[in-house]
């Protein structure tokens, strides 16, 4: 080939060139850095005072005291997680707005601000806002109420979403890389949280009472970006993700319900369809994820099995003669897995669809115990347990998978970039965990209460003792 072959050739080659560049900066997503919330110590809640609490509520019988006991026992949280100030006050009857947005401020200051700090990254160097607080809706919206706490440029592209459940998250990072394809160069700040203080439920059905005893006070403060220049100072880089909705089903959309009960009370309604509808959103987003996450051997694989066993039951009357059903082996893929810690039952489940060790749930669980279920961020103290405990190091994969009302099942996988220190929330006093222990003393302080007849029926007067 003479020399002007070579230069034709590498003329035809430059736009194609261009071409694969341009569509791989469409697809870089990069955590530059996160940060989780953690309120002062004088908002922990202990048992005694989750016993005061459920005894100011006068709505509820002997019957609902042991209903809260047994649900409480079993939840796998601990006495270290955090409850709104309003509870502390004692107005969780009668929570206002004004508790809502002093919650929010108190999370928007604290955590949105460190991680400013941490990374060098200017208020006016955000490009793009995405806040998820699910149960708090306000005007101005509460995006527009941190433009103006930082604020931020005029251009600053804004999306807030609302009444997307424990899953949001993941939704929110969704729209970051939807927007990173037609921006370059941009910097994102995602915002989740909960707002537990107008929420509060004070009625006496158990469907709702089970959010009083799950959901617990948290957020997380995350920054994106897809600048090239920055690759080298981030955490992980987005690999896919994959949405799942099952809100056309009446089923899936009715087992996760805010609503009023038959006092007026307002609370979430949590149905007894729930485990089978977060089923079928598990199963459904497996499907579409494992193909992008999976080695192709492991897909051949599964595929060799399933079939055979189908032949097998072909062949024979006998069911136990066909085996096992096949199952895929997701750790050929991943090397870790953040689950989202909807409470002890969800993380069980999740655990023995996949074929996961209790290493592997360990940083749920934990999270669960020490933090509670912080709805849409629980996913990112997963996360950051397993950064403290050292376990992310360079080319790993983080498998991400998260549940919401609608009904949701949300997943992605990171590519960690680099290997992680841990210095994070869990700072301080991450040497305590795992602990091996981790009931709950209710049982201990309240089990009289268990032992009753349900026929039995307290005094109008009647107080839970200490």
């Amino acid at each position: 080939m003479d020399l002007i072959d070579l230069f034709l050739s590498l003329l035809f080659l430059l736009p194609l060139l261009h071409l694969l560049r341009a569509a791989y900066d469409r697809r870089r997503c990069y955590i530059l850095d996160y940060e989780c919330y953690k309120p002062g110590d004088e908002r922990k809640l202990s048992t005694k005072f989750s016993g005061e609490i459920i005894r100011r509520n006068k709505q509820l019988g002997l019957y609902e005291y042991k209903f809260l006991l047994k649900t409480i026992v079993s939840s796998g949280i601990g006495e270290e997680t955090y409850a709104p100030q309003m509870v502390f006050d004692g107005r969780e009857a009668s929570a206002t707005l004004a508790d809502g947005l002093v919650e929010m401020d108190e999370f928007f200051l604290e955590s949105v601000g460190a991680l400013l700090k941490r990374t060098g990254v200017g208020p006016a160097e955000i490009d793009l806002l995405v806040v998820n607080i699910s149960m708090l809706s306000t005007a101005p919206s509460l995006s527009s109420r941190i433009i103006n706490l930082y604020k931020m440029r005029d251009d600053v592209k804004v999306y807030n979403l609302a009444g997307m459940g424990c899953s949001a998250s993941l939704i929110a990072v969704n729209v970051v890389e939807n927007v990173f394809r037609c921006r370059k160069d941009s910097v994102a700040l995602v915002v989740t949280s909960e707002s537990l203080s107008p929420n509060w439920y004070m009625g006496k059905d158990r469907s709702k009472m089970l959010a009083n005893c799950l959901f617990r006070t948290g957020g997380c403060a995350v920054i994106l970006t897809n600048k090239a220049e920055l690759a080298d100072r981030a955490m992980f880089r987005l690999k896919t993700l994959v949405r799942t909705h099952h809100g056309a089903s009446d089923d899936a959309y009715s087992c996760c319900e805010q609503k009023e009960d038959a006092d007026g009370f307002v609370g979430v309604h949590l149905g007894k369809n729930l485990p089978k509808a977060a089923t079928r959103a598990f199963v459904d987003n497996l499907k579409e994820i494992a193909p992008r996450i999976l080695p192709v051997r492991e897909i051949l694989r599964f595929l060799a099995a399933k079939n055979l066993r189908r032949l097998r039951r072909r062949w024979s009357k006998d069911p136990a003669v066909a085996g096992r059903p096949a199952a895929i082996n997701f750790k050929t893929g991943v090397d870790h897995f953040c689950l989202h810690t909807g409470g002890k039952a969800v993380i069980d489940a999740i655990g023995q669809s996949l074929g996961l060790s209790e290493h592997d749930v360990e940083p749920a669980r934990m999270t669960l115990h020490r933090f509670g279920n912080t709805s849409a961020s629980s996913l990112w103290y997963v996360l950051a347990y397993m950064e403290a405990k050292r376990r992310l190091k360079k080319g790993d994969k983080v498998f991400m998978i998260s549940f919401g009302a609608g009904f949701k099942c949300n997943s992605c996988v990171w590519e960690v970039v680099r290997d992680l220190k841990g210095d994070n929330v869990w700072k301080g006093f991450i040497n305590g965990y795992p602990k091996k222990n981790l009931a709950n003393p209710f049982m201990e302080k309240f089990g009289w209460l268990h032992e009753q007849d349900d026929s039995f029926s307290l005094p109008d007067d009647y107080q839970i003792p200490d």
